[in-house]
Formats: structure tokens, sequence, C-alpha cells
């Protein structure tokens, strides 16, 4: 109830749901007669984290996700590892009773942003399509990296270091998630295509990231690679293998548990502060200590997430000759290819030669489309101050301190400036991430663009389509001849619905858009009859719902 009455809040008043829940949960935990809760790390890392995960993961489109993965491996990668490395070094220097190894395992900690705040501050603001690709790509991988690098630190502490180990250790353990991940991935869509039952696609998906986490970690692999690997390849290859109204069903009952689970941790980590402070108090540090040491953390983390973005943001620049030069290489590819194909000869003839070609033009029309993509959404300066400002901390922070053992010297300490971190950065990053958004103008991509665009691709796969089926008076599918004036006429459908691409301004109405207005009062009214023959009671209860299942469909179709 507090998730949705913050979700209501957040929706009138603009600031993201995870922050007014953070709050919430603060506030709460530190009025008398509250009670205790004690957050398992087990519950985040193995019941929460995998979900989230696989949740992103299947939303985020491969070929997105490949044309920023320079970026993206940057900041989930290198900048986690020197990050770790330049926290556990300062956090020595300033408290010489914290070693190294425990500064580093606090460093890798509060490294890894959650990219669940900012995405909802991106969203509902609208930031540029590649800047979100950014943030949720990195937000999938850099806790891969970060739970690696904590896992080596407290290693460290207990048995010793050794660089050669560490970096095999992290190599192995990357390899073996990428085999689960693409194994589970593609296992798991071939079982979910043959159930053709949306309940039951939707159950067996709940438990896919399960099936990449749990193995993965048995075999000493990273668990989050292999959930991000799985959902990647669900993703891929959903819109082929399942149908409209499976892929609808999951998507709706996968929003509302990731709603639940992404905002219910922030809600739970909020309720953490009151036990933190009791455990301080129980401890030889104190609350200045505490304070200046996270503040130093803070600090060192926000140069160094700046600096690293800032190289990036240069690179781009320096890659746009490089654009303009690969640009030019592959239009000399593609005149070669036509004039060989215009020539031909005894290799392109052939069926196996055809094939060559194609594959050799979807190779060039993919390079000349990356290339158009680089160009078309930079990354420029106000994208890298967004991204550098995005640098929100969660709730993985939290739980991933929690799993330092009693062992490790000044525990305590480090749980709660990892604690004091995150909130800081939450607070700080997501209360001013819309100001700042805002004083950039930073937005994203212009409906009526985005509109035409759309029209113009509907265009494009149908004439592949109707090129494709072959001549309305010779069309058979199944076995089945098709009558061709059922063909005309669906044809004819099609060149109508191309109109919507013109003008839709109320005084230049298409003939098309005025059919689509049309249709839509129909189904308003149909809806409103089928409201009173429900309160009648003449028809069966099945028959009332088929007929609403119908009107759903319908108006489905049209709000497409």
């Amino acid at each position: 109830m507090a998730i949705v009455v913050a979700a209501v809040l957040s929706r009138r008043t603009g600031i993201a749901t995870p922050l007014v829940l953070l709050v919430v949960g603060i506030v709460f935990s530190l009025l008398p007669g509250t009670p205790d809760f004690e957050l398992e790390p087990d519950w985040i890392l193995l019941g929460a984290l995998p979900p989230l995960l696989y949740a992103t993961a299947v939303q985020v489109p491969v070929i997105d996700l490949r044309r920023s993965f320079g970026m993206i491996t940057w900041l989930s990668v290198t900048l986690v590892v020197v990050s770790a490395l330049a926290v556990g070094a300062v956090v020595h220097l300033i408290a010489p009773d914290v070693s190294f190894a425990a500064g580093v395992a606090l460093g890798a900690v509060v490294s890894p942003t959650d990219a669940v705040a900012a995405s909802a501050i991106g969203k509902r603001l609208g930031l540029p399509h590649r800047l979100m690709t950014v943030l949720e790509g990195e937000s999938l991988l850099n806790d891969a990296s970060a739970l690696v690098v904590l896992r080596t630190a407290l290693l460290a502490i207990t048995a010793g270091f050794s660089l050669g180990d560490a970096l095999f250790d992290f190599a192995r353990a990357v390899v073996l998630a990428l085999v689960i991940g693409y194994a589970v991935g593609h296992a798991t869509v071939w079982l979910r295509s043959k159930l053709a039952d949306p309940v039951l696609m939707t159950a067996v998906s709940f438990i896919v990231p399960f099936l990449a986490f749990l193995p993965a970690e048995e075999a000493e692999a990273s668990g989050v690679v292999a959930v991000v690997v799985a959902g990647l390849v669900t993703g891929h290859h959903a819109p082929r293998r399942f149908s409209a109204r499976e892929r609808l069903t999951e998507r709706t009952n996968w929003l509302t548990l990731q709603f639940l689970i992404e905002n219910g941790v922030f809600l739970l980590m909020g309720l953490q502060l009151e036990s933190l402070l009791r455990d301080l108090d129980q401890s030889n540090s104190t609350v200045p200590e505490v304070l200046g040491l996270a503040a130093v953390v803070f600090v060192l983390l926000a140069v160094l997430r700046v600096g690293f973005v800032g190289v990036q943001v240069l690179s781009a620049r320096r890659q746009q000759p490089k654009l303009d030069a690969m640009r030019e290489r592959l239009d000399q590819i593609s005149d070669r290819v036509d004039t060989m194909e215009e020539k031909g000869n005894a290799r392109t003839a052939t069926e196996r030669g055809q094939q060559r070609l194609s594959q050799f033009r979807r190779r060039v029309a993919r390079g000349k489309a990356d290339v158009d993509y680089q160009e078309s959404e930079p990354i420029t300066a106000r994208g890298g101050a967004v991204l550098s400002w995005a640098g929100m901390r969660g709730v993985v922070t939290l739980a991933a301190a929690l799993t330092i053992g009693t062992e490790v010297d000044e525990r305590t300490l480090l749980i709660t400036v990892a604690f004091v971190v995150a909130v800081a950065s939450l607070l700080i990053y997501g209360g001013t991430l819309p100001l700042l958004i805002r004083a950039l103008g930073v937005s994203g991509v212009d409906p009526d663009r985005q509109r035409s665009e759309v029209a113009e691709l509907m265009g494009d796969i149908s004439d592949t389509a109707v090129a494709s089926i072959g001549p309305t008076d010779a069309i058979v599918i199944d076995g089945q001849k098709i009558d061709p004036n059922v063909a005309e006429e669906m044809f004819g459908w099609l060149d109508r619905a191309r109109e919507f691409g013109g003008d839709t301004t109320p005084e230049a109405l298409t003939q098309a858009s005025q059919r689509m207005l049309l249709q839509r009062q129909f189904m308003s009214l149909m809806r409103d009859a089928l409201h009173e023959e429900r309160a009648i009671g003449a028809y069966s209860t099945a028959a009332l719902a088929q007929a609403s299942s119908l009107i759903d469909a319908q108006e489905l179709r049209l709000e497409r």
C-alpha cells in the first residue's frame, strides 16, 4: 500500500517513487515503537536482484546495447574496478585501522550505480534513447563486476591476494556465466514457445532468472551476467517465437512484479536506518567519523564518474571524422557489390552466390545504420553531464555491504558508510537530476518525427511483405488458394493505412483518420451497451466475458 501511495504522490509531485519510499522508510524507522527490520542480504542478492535484472534485460534491445557497448563496459567494468581501488586506497589512508583490502571491499560495494531512480526520472522527462540505454546497460553489468571485486577483496582479507588468480577467476566467472545464460535463454524460449498458453508461459518466465542465476553461482561464476544474458536472449527472440497475446500478458505481469520489487527494496532500505544506528552505537565508531568518511568517498566517486564520462564524450567527438570515412568506405563497398551483381559471373549466378551477396548487403546496411545511429544520437557534453549526475547507488549497495563477514575489522563502519553514501547519492542526485535535465534542455525524440518514422517503417515492411507474398492471382497459403479479390482488398487496406503518415491536424483529417475516430466512437458505444447488458443479465457470464475480450482486442488494435 505504501508503494502504491508513493507512486501516486510521485506522479503528482514529479519526485521519483524510489526517493519518496526511501524517505518514508527512514522517517518510519525513526518513530518510537517501530519494529526492527533486519534485511538479510540473500533476500536482495538471491531474491530480488535476479528478477529485476531479467525484467530490465528483456526490454533492452540487443542492437542498442551493441552500439553503446564500449561506453557501457567502460562505465560498468573499468570505472567500477578503478573506483574500488581508489576508494580502498583513500579509506586506508584516512583510517589506517581499515586495511587496504577492506577499503577495496567498501569501494566495490559503493561503486555500482542503480538505474532504477535515474530511469524513472529519465523516462518521465523524455531523455534521449541512447542515454537511457547507457544507464540501463551500465546498471545491468556493473553489479556483476562489483560483486566479483568484492569477492576478491574479501578473499584477500582472509587468504591473501594474487593478481593472476584474481584475473583468472574474473575471466572464468564471466565466460562461464555467458555460456549458462545463453543456454538457459534459448532453452526456456523453446520451452515456452511449445506451451502456447499465456498463463503457463508467464509462470515459466518467473523461474527463468533463477534458472540462470543459481547454477551460475553454484559454479562460482557470475549469476548476474548469466541472468542478463538469459534476459537479452529472451527479449531478442520473443517477438518471433511468442504470440502478441502471450507477450502482452507476460509484459503486464512482469511490469507489476518489477514495480513492486524495485520500489519495495527502496522502502526496506530506508527502514534499515534505525538498526544501523544501533549497531554503530555498539561499535567504536562515531557518527562524525562515519559522516566524514562517507563524504570523502562520495566526492571521490563523483569525481571519478565525471572523469570517466568525460573521456567517453571526448572520444565520441574524435570519432566523428572516422564515421565520415567509414560511411564513405561502406558506400564504396555497396557500389562494388552492385557492379558485381550487374555484371554477373559463375560465383554470383548460383543460389549460394546470391545468398552470399544478400548477406553481404545486409552487413553493409547494418554498418550504415550504425553510422547513422552514432551521428543522430551522439553523447554530447550535455548528455555526458546527465550521465555524470546519474550516479545513484541503490539497495544492492546495502545488501552487498551486509555480506561482509564479522571476521572483517570495522565491519559496522564499512556498512554504515556504504549506507550513508547510498542514501546521499539517491537524495542529492535523484533530487536534483530533474532540475539538471531541464536546465540543460536535454530531450528525447520529437513526437512528430517519431510518428513519421513509424509511418515510414510500416510502409517499408508492408512493401517487403507484399513483394514476398507474390502476385494476387497466384497466392497459395498452406495449400489453400487465396481469392484475388480478397488479396486486393487487403492490399487496398494497406494503402489506406499509409494515409496516417500525412497531416494529422483536425483541419486536415484524412479518410483513414476519420475512420479511426469513427471506430473509436463505435467501440466506446459498444462498451456502454455491453455494460447495460451486463446490468440486465439476459446473457450468460461467459458470453459477456468473451464479448468484452473482443472489444478489448479491438481497442488495443486501435491504440497500436
